[in-house]
C-alpha cells in the first residue's frame, strides 16, 4: 500500500469525528455544486474513496481510487495506470498534503486529463485556526495536523507551472477546531463573519483548474450560409468533427 493511500484512508476515519463532520458537510456542499456542472465521459476521484464526492456528477463513468470502500482501482496516485488524455475530471480531496511527492501526483493528473479537462482540489489551509493548531504540543502526531499543509499561493504556482488555469475556488470553515459538537454549534456564527471579514482564513480551501494546451486551437463549426460565386456554390459541411469545403456546380433550369 502506498503512503498516499494509508494517509487518506486514515483521514477518512477522522471525518467521522465531530470536527471532521463539520468540515465534511462543507466539502460535500462544494463538491456537489461544482462537479454537477462539469461534463465529459470519465471522472476520477483519488483519495477518500469511502466518501463519494462525485455523487452529483452527470459524467457517465465515475471511478474512485483508494484502498478501502467501494473502489474501482487500487493503485499509487503517483503512477496512475491510465491512458494519457483519457479523463475529463479529477478530484483530489486532501491528497496532496498527505503525499510525500505532491508534484508527481499533479504531473500524473496533467497527463491523464484531456485538453480542457478539469481538476478540483481540496486542502487544509495552514493560515487558519485549524492550521495554527499544528503548533500546539502534541498536535502534529494527530490527524489532520500531521499532514504537510500547502498554502494557497504555493498551490497556485504549482498549477500554473503545469499549464493549469485556475477557474474557481473558495474557503470554508472558520469555526475554531473544537472537538465537541456543542462548541462547534455555539461558534457557528463565525462562518458568516469569516466569509465577510477574513475570507483568507478558512480551515479548508477549494481550487478548481482547467488544463490548457498551449498553442492548441479549438475549431468550432462555422454555420455561415452558402455563398454563390460565378455559378458555383461553396458549401461548408461538417464531417467527423472537421470542416470540409466542397464545391458543387449549380445548374440553371
Amino acid at each position: 500500500m502506498s503512503t498516499d493511500h494509508a494517509s487518506t484512508d486514515t483521514l477518512g476515519a477522522w471525518f467521522t469525528t465531530a470536527l471532521g463532520q463539520y468540515y465534511l458537510e462543507r466539502e460535500r456542499e462544494y463538491y456537489d455544486r461544482v462537479v454537477a456542472d462539469i461534463f465529459g465521459y470519465n471522472a476520477l476521484q483519488c483519495g477518500l474513496a469511502e466518501i463519494d464526492l462525485l455523487r452529483t456528477s452527470r459524467i457517465p463513468s465515475r471511478w474512485r481510487i483508494g484502498s478501502n470502500g467501494a473502489i474501482a482501482l487500487r493503485t499509487d496516485f503517483r503512477d496512475l495506470p491510465l491512458a494519457a488524455n483519457s479523463i475529463d475530471l479529477v478530484v483530489l480531496p486532501h491528497v496532496l498534503e498527505f503525499s510525500d511527492d505532491p508534484h508527481q501526483i499533479l504531473r500524473e493528473v496533467v497527463r491523464v486529463l484531456v485538453p480542457e479537462g478539469q481538476v478540483v482540489i481540496s486542502g487544509f489551509n495552514p493560515w487558519s485556526l485549524l492550521g495554527w493548531k499544528r503548533y500546539l504540543p502534541g498536535a502534529r502526531s494527530q490527524l489532520p495536523w500531521r499532514g504537510h499543509f500547502i498554502n494557497l499561493p504555493r498551490l497556485k504556482d504549482w498549477l500554473s507551472l503545469l499549464s493549469f488555469d485556475v477557474s474557481g475556488g473558495r474557503m470554508h470553515g472558520y469555526v475554531p477546531p473544537f472537538s465537541q459538537e456543542r462548541w462547534l454549534r455555539r461558534f457557528s456564527f463565525m462562518d458568516a463573519a469569516g466569509d465577510r471579514w477574513w475570507p483568507f482564513a478558512g480551515g479548508v480551501y477549494f481550487m478548481q483548474a482547467v488544463k490548457r494546451v498551449r498553442g492548441m486551437r479549438v475549431i468550432t463549426p462555422s454555420w455561415r450560409p452558402a455563398i454563390a460565386t460565378g455559378g458555383n456554390v461553396v458549401a461548408l459541411r461538417r464531417v467527423r468533427g472537421r470542416e470540409v469545403a466542397a464545391r458543387e456546380s449549380s445548374r440553371n433550369e
